[in-house]
């Protein structure tokens, strides 16, 4: 069929018209769904759905997983809608102008560390082996660490392995397992054939934080990258996650020290070694992020296995409150 071009000016102009009308129901109806969302939260507190949160400040932006999908949601209207990428993670995370994305296996591969840039480049790919279950990424985004479950699935289920590696993006050193590492336990060298690390927070480019577990005993230790150390420093601690000013460290402890019976949110004071449990009394099994110095946020997963993220007071008081809906992996970015 031949088109005057009058009639060709005439159906651009109406396909833009419905393309525009498109783009603005498609704004519309994810602001909506991610509110419904949070309201059909079982966990949600009431009114914790429609309440608008004043986290962060102007122009900050948080960097999340949605339905697995790289996201980035503004801090001050974190329910509202958000920048999804088509690219995919397990899990993820993001300091310094670098992102940490754990990819799920595929038909034709096993999981995949990328090391990720700015404008979301792939800088790095490390070949994984294993179930993805932690990532961090230094403050300057020089560092990038990663922890696999291996033969387990569980922390509570007994007989799992991990394996956690540390990559230097500056230099290319890799360090495939933290378990080389000499551990050191009150002051006197460790060995056994149990040991596992996982859950890094970085203090440096060389200190970092992580747990190390051997004969049933999970705890905190300071790691030093040259010296290829790991020293303990308290018990019962997981996942932990280093304040911005360096201070405390969040964690999960396990209640009783036993994982089968969940773990509470808690931050250790690392001067003092003083534990302030949080406004959080549900089991969270998740590496907390720190929003600022007085806050946390986490993921706590429905009934229908959604995951939302929560925030609470770093101090112990105020309640736990929904942040970002239909999300994980929470981290801050620079305001832009």
């Amino acid at each position: 069929m031949i088109l005057t071009q009058r009639t060709k000016i005439l159906v651009t102009a109406v396909a833009a018209a419905l393309l525009a009308a498109l783009a603005v129901a498609t704004v519309v109806t994810a602001r909506h769904d991610a509110r419904a969302d949070a309201a059909r939260s079982p966990a949600a507190p009431a009114g914790a759905a429609a309440a608008h949160l004043d986290v962060g400040p102007p122009g900050g932006r948080l960097r999340v997983l949605s339905n697995g999908l790289l996201s980035t949601v503004p801090l001050d209207d974190p329910h509202g809608p958000r920048t999804v990428t088509t690219r995919r993670c397990e899990r993820s995370y993001t300091a310094g102008g670098t992102t940490a994305c754990l990819t799920p296996a595929t038909a034709l591969t096993g999981p995949r560390l990328l090391v990720l840039s700015d404008d979301q480049r792939v800088r790095r790919t490390v070949p994984l082996t294993g179930l993805p279950n932690r990532t961090r990424v230094s403050a300057d985004g020089r560092m990038v660490a990663w922890t696999l479950f291996v033969g387990g699935d569980s922390y509570a289920g007994g007989g799992f392995s991990t394996r956690t590696g540390i990559l230097d993006t500056r230099t290319g050193r890799l360090v495939s397992s933290l378990e080389e590492f000499t551990v050191f336990r009150q002051g006197r060298r460790h060995q056994a054939a149990d040991i596992n690390v996982w859950g890094v927070t970085f203090a440096d480019d060389n200190r970092f934080y992580a747990t190390v577990s051997s004969a049933g005993t999970r705890s905190l230790a300071v790691g030093d990258l040259t010296a290829r150390t790991l020293r303990t420093l308290a018990d019962n601690v997981e996942c932990p996650s280093l304040s911005p000013d360096r201070t405390r460290v969040a964690f999960k402890q396990a209640i009783d020290a036993d994982p089968a019976k969940g773990w509470r949110l808690t931050v250790l004071d690392l001067a003092t070694l003083r534990r302030t449990p949080l406004a959080e009394t549900r089991s969270v099994d998740d590496q907390a992020a720190w929003l600022d110095d007085d806050s946390l946020a986490y993921a706590l997963q429905r009934d229908d296995g959604t995951d939302d993220i929560w925030t609470v007071p770093a101090d112990g008081t105020g309640t736990p409150r929904v942040l970002v809906p239909g999300a994980d992996s929470p981290a801050v970015l620079p305001k832009a």
